[in-house]
């Protein structure tokens, strides 16, 4: 006899439309990204199943594609407007094209839940994205020293360093394009984005850390920020 499904908190990454009736949605719990079916899509559960809404989920199925077999409102949803919500958007989707599926993070199920009410809260963006952007890459094993360069020698404030992807930061002599001064690397680790530059600078470096990952297939949802 097999045990009845363990109701998991849950958000709706992405919902499309399956079948006659049915949805594929995407899922953010603490056991990581989950696909599922919902049946029924257009009644009650439909209207559950977008973005943004603390949800408890009850999956069946042992292969990658679930079943939903209950789903519930766990909470107040976040309502976010104009840039807030792109964030919203370009978060889930960083976590749809990165985050393998059924891989367990339950401290990002938590930065992310937290991340949210955040940018509902009108939270300054910059520092929000950039903060889940690292700990994104941090959970994935592709995270690096801020601190420290690629030869274990501590980052020099008039220093001038380059972004190694599957290393670290390596300290150059010669000016050459995409490069990061010590000055704003250090402000990144001790996030002090009121140093002058340190946010434009913690921008392209996780640009940079994150388009190997991404395999080259531009992010819908950064198009959004570039719409009047």
């Amino acid at each position: 006899m097999s045990n009845p499904p363990t109701p998991q908190p849950a958000y709706v990454l992405h919902s499309r439309a399956y079948r006659e009736t049915s949805a594929l949605v995407d899922f953010l719990t603490p056991q990581g990204r989950l696909r599922a079916v919902l049946r029924n899509a257009r009644g009650k559960a439909g209207t559950l199943a977008r973005p943004f809404v603390p949800l408890e989920v009850e999956f069946r199925g042992r292969g990658e594609l679930k079943n939903v077999s209950r789903m519930e409102s766990a909470g107040v949803a976040v309502w976010m407007l104009g840039d807030a919500l792109f964030s919203g958007l370009y978060l889930n989707e960083l976590i749809i094209r990165l985050l393998p599926s059924e891989d367990p993070h339950p401290h990002l199920f938590e930065h992310y839940a937290a991340t949210l009410q955040a940018l509902a809260a009108g939270r300054p963006l910059e520092p929000l994205l950039r903060s889940f952007e690292w700990r994104l890459l941090d959970q994935l094993g592709y995270g690096f020293a801020l601190d420290v360069d690629v030869m274990g020698d501590p980052v020099a404030t008039d220093g001038l360093y380059r972004l190694l992807v599957d290393a670290g930061l390596e300290r150059v002599e010669l000016l050459q394009p995409g490069l990061f001064q010590g000055a704003e690397l250090l402000a990144m680790a001790q996030a002090s984005w009121e140093t002058p530059g340190a946010l434009a600078a913690a921008k392209r470096l996780m640009r940079q850390a994150l388009a190997v990952h991404l395999g080259g297939r531009p992010l819908v949802s950064r198009e959004l920020f570039r719409k009047p």
